[in-house]
């Protein structure tokens, strides 16, 4: 049997029992639901329905159509609202290939930002299908939902304009493909805490400028790690085992770091640190978010000082992807659903091995060899990357009693 299609758009004022009238009148001609879409903004309705009916269905004003359409009409009118409805065909409407998530986040999220995304969505030839905001605050977050674009080619023309803009722009594929992320893998220096523990070390030790100086240069990729540590710690020996307790206290963590670990972990997510730090402070960590794995170099200390040497295998930029290996398998899941987040050239490795490689506040090099890059200050924003909005992790927050973190 032939099937044709109306589509009902009411806008304006929200109030309560708009959609409930309208079904309701709905429910009184021989029609079908094929689609429903709903957005109140600062409230304002839009509200869209699209009903399927056979054919051979009586048109014109005294047939059962035209009935529905009078009848639609007096509805909004009464309402208060604006109507507009189109007739056409194939109510199963055919998704167009290419379907992805543009995720654009901004400190403030300028109008000038959105005009140039979606004006290089548009020369890519893709369809804005759904645009949503994840979070108003501290950034602004809002998510496209694409159809009809090639991942790689948009990924390339959205960087360049998220650049010239000042905003960060993620591109992932739709569907279970994003959804399925499961396991959480994530640098700990500059990127779970606002330090780099072997410069707080230093600064205990006197040789903070010369550590820092080497530091810079592995993050760099001008320097290898291993051989890098190996300077740093050896210019820590001879400093006590009681310097650990004070660094702890002087460990800040990233704003957001316990809202993304928390809301991930109520979600059932796994999550792992990765260090090329040190266990002796790393572990306070594990303890006082409730990370799952976690993997560290370790310091040599006899008779309460350091020596100024790492014990066992160092977990330099291969070893991190290791251990993000060794973590999925461990936690049985699939290297495609896992995310590693990422500050540094040590991290590219298992940012290249990962579902999602996510560069945060990160060096160019990485940056460039990421999926995606963040460069707000604000560690729970990747929760918009992986489509959880703001609103949602208050909501549970506020259930469970729970503080949100200090901005």
């Amino acid at each position: 049997m032939n099937q044709r299609t109306l589509l009902i758009t009411l806008t304006g004022p929200d109030r309560p029992g708009v959609t409930s009238r309208l079904f309701s009148v709905l429910a009184g001609f021989p029609v079908v639901v094929a689609d429903v879409e709903q957005v109140v903004i600062r409230g304002r309705l839009t509200l869209g329905v699209l009903v399927s009916y056979a054919g051979d269905t009586p048109t014109g004003t005294g047939g059962t159509l035209g009935a529905l359409w009078t009848t639609v009409e007096r509805t909004a009118e009464d309402l208060g609202l604006h109507v507009e409805m189109s007739t056409g065909s194939d109510p199963k409407e055919k998704r167009r290939r290419g379907r992805l998530n543009v995720t654009v986040l901004g400190a403030p999220l300028q109008p000038a930002a959105m005009a140039g995304i979606s004006g290089r969505i548009a020369a890519a030839g893709a369809n804005i299908d759904r645009i949503e905001r994840l979070s108003s605050y501290p950034v602004t977050c809002i998510e496209l939902s694409l159809s009809g674009a090639d991942p790689d080619t948009l990924r390339a023309e959205l960087a360049v304009e998220a650049h010239a803009q000042q905003v960060d722009v993620a591109v992932q594929r739709t569907g279970l493909h994003r959804r399925a992320k499961r396991l959480i893998v994530m640098d700990v220096d500059s990127t779970l805490i606002q330090a780099e523990v072997i410069e707080l070390l230093a600064a205990h030790a006197g040789c903070l400028e010369e550590v820092a100086r080497v530091t810079e240069e592995a993050m760099r990729g001008e320097l290898d790690f291993a051989e890098s540590l190996r300077r740093r710690v050896a210019l820590l020996e001879g400093l006590s085992t009681e310097v650990f307790e004070k660094v702890r206290e002087e460990l800040v963590l990233t704003p957001g770091a316990r809202t993304l670990v928390r809301t991930l972990k109520r979600l059932d997510y796994r999550f792992a640190i990765v260090s090329g730090g040190f266990t002796q402070l790393t572990d306070a960590l594990v303890e006082d978010l409730g990370i799952d794995y976690s993997a560290a170099n370790t310091l040599e200390v006899v008779d309460g000082v350091l020596t100024g040497r790492v014990v066992g295998e160092i977990v330099d930029r291969p070893g991190k992807a290791r251990a993000l290996e060794r973590f999925a398998r461990e936690a049985g899941i699939p290297i495609s659903q896992t995310v590693a987040i990422g500050d540094g050239a040590n991290d590219l490795d298992m940012i290249a091995a990962a579902g999602l490689g996510i560069a945060f506040n990160a060096k160019p090099v990485v940056r460039r060899a990421a999926d995606t890059a963040v460069n707000v200050p604000y560690l729970d924003s990747i929760l918009y990357l992986l489509g959880i909005p703001r609103a949602e992790v208050e909501d549970a927050d506020a259930e469970d009693g729970v503080i949100a973190d200090n901005r």
